[in-house]
Formats: structure tokens, sequence, C-alpha cells
């Protein structure tokens, strides 16, 4: 059984999104493990302000959600990052999110890779939502995906579900119309 924490990183509190967290978790908890989901709408996040006030023991200066989010992001065994596409990437929220861990890392003295640091090791998975569906529609989301959560971070990748052509962006939901919540939530009972 698995402690997974699934971070909501914006989009409509009944869209695309949350409905394929919503088949997610439930696929996820149909086997066992216990799930929190954060809803960054609910939860404001900044970003980091570059003060390095956390290399000297500190906690992040500022006074937001994420610091209330420490404690689960650190007992989590899995981090799911969800998010609508939005320019082609993470929504803004997320991605103030992942900038934060900055504030929970910790110096690295034989650093790989030029990483300065060490950040507590999870698994994770991806769950993104887009009206469009073209070969390329996640090429930008998925690159930083691998480059600063797996890749710099060193989380272990557990997968990712790119749901594409959920609907135009001014129209009602349509994931339903798809087969992603099935696979979504396949993808829950399998991580």
């Amino acid at each position: 059984m698995k402690d997974i924490l699934v971070v909501q990183g914006g989009g409509r509190l009944s869209g695309n999104t949350a409905q394929l967290i919503g088949s997610f978790v439930k696929g996820a908890e149909d086997v066992g493990h216990r799930v929190e989901v954060i809803s960054l709408l609910k939860n404001e996040v900044k970003g980091c302000l570059g003060c390095n006030a956390c290399r000297y023991g500190k906690p992040c200066v500022q006074k937001d959600a994420f610091n209330d989010m420490v404690p689960k992001i650190k007992e989590a065994d899995c981090i799911v990052f969800a998010s609508p596409l939005y320019f082609w990437t993470f929504s803004s929220r997320l991605k103030a999110f992942i900038e934060r861990f900055y504030c929970i890392a910790q110096e690295d003295t034989d650093p790989p890779f030029g990483r300065y640091e060490k950040y507590p090791v999870r698994d994770c998975a991806l769950l993104m939502t887009a009206a469009d569906n073209f070969f390329w529609t996640f090429e930008q989301a998925v690159s930083y995906y691998n480059f600063a959560v797996v890749n710099y971070m060193g989380f272990q990748d557990k997968g990712m579900l790119l749901a594409g052509g959920c609907g135009d962006t001014n129209g009602k939901p349509q994931i339903e119309k798809t087969g992603y919540l099935q696979e979504a939530y396949e993808f829950g009972k399998s991580i």
C-alpha cells in the first residue's frame, strides 16, 4: 500500500483534469492505496522568490499553502502531478508548486549531473488533459516533467497519462466521450 499525493494544478473544479484525477484516485483506492488530492485552486502556492533564505536552515519565507504541504510531500510514496495543458505546458500553479521544492532540498556534497542539492526522492506520475490531440501537443510539458522532476530532482517516473482531444476550452468537459477515464482508473490500479 502506498501513500499517494495528487496535486491538481488548475483547471475547473469539475473539468476534464478533475474527472481524470477522480478516475485515477478510484483505481488507486480500489487496490488499497491511500490517496489525498490537493487542489492548487483552493490552496495558493506562490512561485519561488529565489531569496535563498531556505539555504540557511530556515523554512521558506513565503506564507502560503506550500508550507503546510511540506509534511505531506515528505510522507508521500508517490506524487502525481496533474494539470490541464496551458500554453503547451503545465499550469502556472503547478509550475510554482514544483519550483517551491527548492526550499525542501538539502545540500549535496557530491552532486551528480550538476545538481546542487538533494530532494526527497519519490515516485511520480503525470496526468494531463488538453483540447488538442496532435502528435506534438504534450511535447513541451513532457520535456519539462522529465527534465525538472525526473532528471533534476531525481524522482522515479511511474508513467504518464496524456489525455488529448477532450473538447475545446470554451465548451463543457468532454473527457467522458474518450477512453481516458477508464485508462486513468487502470493507471491508478497499477501505480
